[in-house]
């Protein structure tokens, strides 16, 4: 889980992703005005209603993010963090990754007059990021064919 800034042509937005690290799927996503808790809270609790506990937690690294400030009783305090306190680069490379795919492939590239055309624009983008945007480093699948393998056929007997 991680969070960026979006610049818009007056302003700026916060964009929480949760990022599976495997097939390099964003599975949740949030905009919000404020760098509040909240919204990194309604992102990951609906990364974790579609898609299920996952082994390890990735959390952001920022000193004054919001994901620091997760209530006691969030869905997050029962996972285990893979961060080691020594600030390693590999710890948010994927997700470093994505936010430069977002921000050069279709951020930078319009001025967002509001919140919800940030919003659908970037609902777009993400949707063709899953599905139909092939990564070198996944032998150029998509994100969501990593993610759902493809099930083998069964021959009737």
């Amino acid at each position: 889980m991680d969070i960026t800034y979006i610049p818009m042509a007056r302003g700026f937005v916060y964009l929480a992703v949760v990022l599976d690290w495997f097939s390099r799927r964003v599975l949740s996503w949030r905009l919000s005005i404020t760098m509040e808790a909240a919204f990194c809270v309604e992102t990951l609790g609906d990364a974790l209603a579609r898609q299920g506990k996952p082994d390890i937690l990735i959390p952001t690294r920022v000193r004054s993010s919001p994901a620091r400030a997760l209530p006691a009783r969030s869905p997050a305090t029962a996972l285990r963090s893979s961060m080691d306190g020594r600030g390693a680069w590999r710890d948010n490379v994927f997700v470093e990754r994505l936010w430069r795919s977002i921000k050069y492939e279709e951020v930078y590239l319009r001025a967002y007059d509001s919140v919800g055309d940030a919003r659908a624009s970037l609902g777009r983008y993400l949707d063709f990021y899953n599905s139909r945007r092939p990564h070198s480093s996944l032998d150029d699948m998509t994100p969501d064919q990593a993610y759902f393998p493809m099930l083998p056929l069964r021959l009737a007997a």
